[in-house]
């Protein structure tokens, strides 16, 4: 990778995530060029000018502009929130179908640029795009990150931040696997305040019964958001934005994402939801997590659902 790429970051896809990442590494000085590229480009217009407005109040100067794809050329990052959304009656693998071909495409043009910089992909169904984009890219796999389950492991600190009436920066637990309805969080390591769920569970009656809702309530809280408003969009667009972080200001740093397993957890050749150690070179390692024999069986069959369906499309 070189060495001397600066801190530009390509947006391909500005819908209600796209966006809301773009807002949050504005807020937060992360980058110094964020080049948006969207079909719609009337409405980009717009957006552009109006991130631009509110560059007087962030911490500090970030230049957005329309972009193109030989914007990549020289950008250390391209963030994918591109995609197509399920149609009635559309299956799941024809929804996959038709987003592969546009990942193809898009891996495609910006790799046509002389991009030597790291993908970050966070369209859905995020983990089996994230392995097209690997595939179709020819990059090393860690330098294709997918946003995995940062989402999800936010949704279930702030939950259980809120059972324990601390930040949820105190609280130190992972959702792992297919960002979707096979995850499972990571009870048996999960810390909060400072105290070990798995003890607590052991020892306070009723408690299992209290995290398990919790998770519950973390797996489905997307179907709830979308029917109240349409989409989910800022707690991803934040997640994105921290994700850019590490990277971009090197910061080793763990966080939950769609990596390439080449041996964890008794899996290989998949992406999947995994803490993973995040700096300026993409994942520097991933973490496996000691598993109990429940959480052990309920990850291989995440993992052996998504090998199903990426096996379709890379035999």
């Amino acid at each position: 990778m070189k060495t001397s790429v600066g801190n530009k970051v390509v947006l391909i896809g500005a819908g209600d995530v796209g966006v809301a990442y773009a807002y949050a590494l504005v807020n937060q000085g992360t980058v110094d060029h964020l080049a948006i590229i969207d079909i719609d480009e009337k409405k980009l217009e717009g957006n552009v000018m109006d991130l631009n407005h509110g560059v007087v109040w962030a911490p500090s100067r970030t230049r957005v502009t329309k972009g193109t794809y030989a914007d990549c050329e020289d950008a250390a990052m391209v963030v994918i929130c591109a995609g197509a959304a399920q149609r009635p009656g559309e299956t799941r693998i024809d929804l996959v179908g038709r987003n592969m071909e546009i990942m193809k495409s898009i891996t495609e043009s910006v790799m046509a640029t002389g991009f030597d910089g790291i993908f970050l992909v966070a369209s859905n169904p995020v983990d089996a795009l994230t392995y097209a984009v690997w595939r179709y890219s020819g990059l090393p796999s860690e330098r294709v990150i997918g946003s995995g389950t940062v989402l999800d492991s936010a949704r279930y600190r702030y939950m259980l931040g809120e059972l324990f009436d601390v930040s949820p920066t105190s609280v130190h637990a992972y959702i792992i696997g297919e960002h979707g309805d096979s995850e499972l969080p990571v009870v048996s390591s999960g810390m909060a305040a400072g105290v070990s769920l798995a003890t607590r569970a052991e020892e306070e009656e009723g408690f299992s019964e209290r995290i398990g809702t919790i998770f519950e309530q973390t797996r489905d809280a997307a179907y709830h958001i979308i029917d109240a408003k349409g989409s989910t969009s800022y707690g991803i667009g934040m997640g994105l934005a921290r994700i850019t972080r590490a990277v971009i200001q090197n910061q080793d740093v763990l966080l939950p994402v769609s990596a390439l397993l080449e041996g964890q957890y008794g899996h290989e050749d998949i992406y999947i939801g995994t803490p993973a150690v995040i700096g300026r070179g993409g994942i520097n390692r991933v973490v496996e997590l000691e598993l109990s024999e429940n959480e052990k069986k309920q990850f291989d069959a995440s993992a052996d659902m998504l090998t199903e369906i990426v096996r379709r499309f890379f035999p």
